[in-house]
């Protein structure tokens, strides 16, 4: 394990190539063409926040100027901003676009729930499985970038390391239904770029599309390109044979074997952690995670006077292998706390969490991960502070988000 030296808002791109670019898939350092990894930027996005016609322009796609997305997605993600304060913040909007607004931010908690609840059950369909045959019997490479519209996404993806929903649901229907491949590998390629990045929303996303949640898959075809983005049809190679003419033909679906956790949750107070701050001696250090980054994190905010610990968990990331903008998201928040800190100091470690904060007393912001709770329990956790919820678990049914909203 290795203390990292702090990094400097002026040259975060550099550290990062010089001390973490072993975590990478890129050849070299890049950061998001449109995201900066601070909290300036997600106060300054907050406070611009217009949704007037979020519920008519949600799913636009070009020209860029008419998309209603908000893009707070990757701030929402690493915690500098929460649910509740999104939420807060559209009180005065219109009420049909606050409402479907509201809405959207209520499937993430739902992504939440069911991540916090099942954890790596959720590699798994949540009821179905999509039968795949691999390799795919065309052999084309399923965003296929001969496509105006596949490549615009793919580069999208790859560049900014964010999507609008629409184009999500576009690739993973393309990549799944049309081209039957498994949807963990798709699920995968976008966890490596999307800085907003989760296995919760990324991986439910990913299931709802294809069909594992509902057995009714979203068949991705021209029409919806010509509708939401027409300009790349006018303009693409393809355009007289176009591989995506055609609707989709149905794929097989097979039931999977019910998890008595989707109907009720035995634990529920695990899963949502404590409503208050449970205290059971003096911290000596504020553990962030990369859950919850912002300058409201619970631990954070209550303690000022503390040094902070922030670990690059370089054994899952050497796994991992994420494009280098989401590492320098990262290290772009560590810059500016490092700098715009009046109290303690920022520690920056590389290495195993358990190993690295073994001896030390820590206070902490449950997050709601499987490896967070595990990391918990292993650790001197002695002050833990409670999540932010927008609504908190409860026991009751996770099966869909319809069943869901009915039970909270």
């Amino acid at each position: 394990m290795t203390r990292l030296p702090d990094p400097a808002p002026h040259d975060v791109g550099d550290w990062v190539r010089e001390h973490l670019s072993h975590l990478s898939c890129d050849t070299d350092v890049r950061p998001s063409g449109r995201f900066r990894g601070t909290q300036a930027a997600a106060d300054s996005a907050l406070a611009t926040l217009d949704i007037s016609g979020y519920a008519r322009r949600r799913n636009e796609v070009l020209p860029e100027p008419a998309r209603g997305a908000t893009g707070l997605s990757p701030y929402i993600r690493h915690g500098l901003l929460s649910l509740p304060q999104v939420s807060a913040a559209v009180s005065t909007a219109p009420g049909k676009d606050r409402q479907k607004f509201r809405d959207e931010l209520l499937w993430q908690e739902y992504a939440r729930h069911v991540y916090a609840r099942l954890g790596a059950r959720t590699k798994r369909g949540i009821r179905f499985e999509p039968v795949v045959d691999e390799p795919t019997a065309d052999g084309v490479e399923p965003w296929d970038r001969s496509m105006a519209c596949m490549d615009f996404v793919v580069t999208e993806l790859e560049t900014d390391g964010w999507l609008v929903n629409q184009t999500r649901m576009w690739m993973a229907s393309q990549w799944t239904v049309r081209h039957g491949v498994d949807w963990r590998r798709g699920e995968d390629r976008f966890f490596t770029h999307l800085i907003d990045g989760s296995r919760a929303a990324n991986r439910l996303g990913w299931q709802w599309t294809i069909g594992a949640g509902t057995g009714k898959p979203y068949g991705f075809s021209r029409w919806q390109v010509e509708k939401r983005s027409p300009e790349l049809c006018v303009g693409c190679a393809r355009r007289h044979d176009c591989p995506i003419e055609q609707w989709p033909d149905e794929r097989p679906l097979t039931a999977v074997v019910d998890d008595d956790r989707l109907t009720r949750d035995q634990h529920a107070s695990a899963t949502a952690g404590p409503t208050e701050v449970e205290s059971g001696g003096e911290p000596d250090a504020v553990w962030l995670t990369a859950e919850s980054l912002g300058d409201a994190d619970p631990a954070l905010a209550a303690n000022p006077e503390l040094p902070v610990v922030f670990v690059f968990d370089e054994p899952l990331l050497v796994e991992l292998q994420l494009s280098s903008k989401r590492l320098v998201f990262l290290a772009e928040r560590l810059a500016e706390l490092t700098t715009g800190r009046g109290g303690g100091a920022v520690e920056v470690h590389l290495g195993d969490p358990a190993d690295v904060l073994a001896d030390r007393a820590l206070a902490t912001t449950f997050a709601p991960v499987p490896k967070g709770r595990r990391l918990r329990a292993a650790l001197n956790v002695v002050e833990l502070h409670p999540w932010p919820w927008l609504v908190r678990p409860t026991a009751g049914p996770i099966t869909s988000f319809s069943a869901w909203r009915r039970g909270r």
